[in-house]
């Protein structure tokens, strides 16, 4: 009896055995096959060539994504961005995606600095917006889908390059005492910004005179306009019309004055006094620094650069970037004595 118990035992001892090698074998054979469904996820699929509406490229709140503007895009249509969104559009629009990262980020604290002066104060032009797209009035502006038209192939890095100079320029303005700056810019100077007061008649200590190393590199830095002559006379004529345009045209044009910047502060034409800044707009010229020669048949005005001239020269920031400055070297070297900084716009 005690032999059939104890062989009894030895059994249930070696069924218990089996099965822990059983259950051993077992999971040495399915964890291979557990763990094969693991690892790195699959990159994601993209479902376009661009990523639209990509104007931020950190995740997360950031100062500009908290700062509302609105922008009348049309006749009564008024759109609510985010900052960033909105300084993307403009940076797309004002400054060719092509320039260097460090241009791009001044551009871009340019136009963030003069968007914030614009949420301080209301507009005839655009009473229930903050800005505009009028460029006559505020900033350029374009889509996203219109930018990827316009640079093809180069749609998604140009779209990531903007970006990024928006989200590592987060927040920062341009300051005077502490104040956003009426942050002015335009293309491209010939040799030299020109100081506000010569333009607009006011001072302002931050919009003065400084060299601006662009040049030959600048598309159409030098341009020629020709007016025939009666068309000259007839323009002119129609503005000034105490002007004396008898005799050989050659001699109409006397007494002209430069302004710091090189361009032309005022010309006698016909014995009548007559701005740079007229003349511009009277004959679409590219800028005021220009000079003027006259024949029998035509007015010829040669041309340099693009602009008013006042404030910061996109191209000439483009070759500070090319030497190696940094944006915020860049924008204290065109706006005198600022601070670049974070600013948070009152409620």
């Amino acid at each position: 009896m005690a032999v059939k118990k104890n062989l009894q035992k030895g059994g249930l001892r070696m069924r218990q055995v089996v099965a822990t090698a059983l259950a051993l074998l077992l999971t040495l054979f399915l964890l291979p096959l557990l763990l094969l469904g693991e690892g790195e996820a699959p990159e994601e699929i993209p479902t376009g060539t661009l990523p639209i509406d990509r104007t931020v490229v950190t995740p997360g709140v950031t100062a500009d994504s908290r700062v509302s503007v609105k922008v009348q895009v049309g006749e009564g249509e008024v759109l609510t961005l985010s900052m960033d969104k909105y300084l993307w559009r403009v940076v797309a629009a004002e400054m060719p995606a092509s320039f260097e990262p460090e241009a791009l980020k001044a551009q871009t604290v340019a136009a963030r600095t003069y968007t914030l002066s614009k949420l301080a104060r209301t507009s005839e032009k655009h009473p229930d917006a903050d800005v505009c797209t009028d460029i006559t009035c505020c900033q350029a502006y374009i889509t996203p889908e219109e930018a990827a038209v316009n640079w093809g192939d180069n749609a998604r890095a140009y779209t990531d390059k903007i970006a990024a100079a928006v989200a590592d320029t987060d927040g920062l303005a341009a300051l005077w005492q502490g104040q956003p700056i009426q942050a002015l810019f335009f293309s491209s100077a010939a040799g030299k910004t020109v100081d506000a007061v010569e333009v607009w008649g006011n001072s302002v200590p931050y919009l003065t005179s400084v060299d601006s190393p662009e040049g030959e590199e600048v598309p159409n830095y030098h341009t020629t306009v020709t007016v025939p002559v009666e068309e000259f006379r007839a323009k002119l004529l129609e503005q000034y019309p105490d002007a004396d345009l008898s005799g050989e045209p050659s001699g109409w044009f006397t007494n002209l004055t430069n302004r710091s910047g090189g361009g032309v502060e005022s010309v006698d034409v016909g014995g009548v006094p007559v701005t740079g800044a007229a003349l511009r707009t009277l004959f679409s010229l590219r800028s005021t620094s220009f000079t003027v020669t006259a024949d029998a048949a035509n007015v010829t005005f040669s041309v340099t650069g693009y602009g008013h001239g006042v404030g910061m020269s996109q191209y000439g920031a483009n070759a500070l970037a090319r030497e190696g400055k940094s944006f915020e070297e860049i924008l204290k070297w065109y706006y005198t004595g600022i601070d670049v900084a974070p600013y948070t716009p009152e409620e």
